[in-house]
């Protein structure tokens, strides 16, 4: 959804950043712990150190990933709140729906 300048939402942002599977594998590598910028273009093997820089300012703008920068390195860290409300907002009530109708099903 985007506002009445055409700007989108938070949502929109999060939603768009999760739709690639590299930015995915790079949320799934801050998971297991905070890394280097260098670490992180490290892990991704097939895509060079500008297309994973990319990579990770889609998910610093929509809001994924804080970059702190410590000395000559940026450490980054997963920001998980943008996920928990898009958790919250549109898969926790599906998922309690669901829950609901196997229940009623087994009564």
């Amino acid at each position: 959804m985007t506002d009445a300048k055409g700007t989108p939402s938070d949502d929109d942002l999060v939603f768009k950043a999760l739709a690639s599977p590299v930015r995915r594998q790079i949320l799934d590598l801050l998971k297991e712990s905070p890394r280097t910028t260098g670490e992180v273009c490290a892990k991704i093997e097939d895509l060079d150190r500008t297309t994973v820089l990319q990579h990770l300012r889609v998910l610093e703008t929509a809001g994924l990933v804080n970059g702190d920068k410590v000395g000559r390195q940026r450490r980054l860290t997963l920001a998980p709140l943008p996920i928990k409300r898009i958790y919250d907002r549109w898969i926790g009530d599906y998922a309690r729906a669901a829950v609901d109708l196997l229940e009623s099903l087994g009564q």
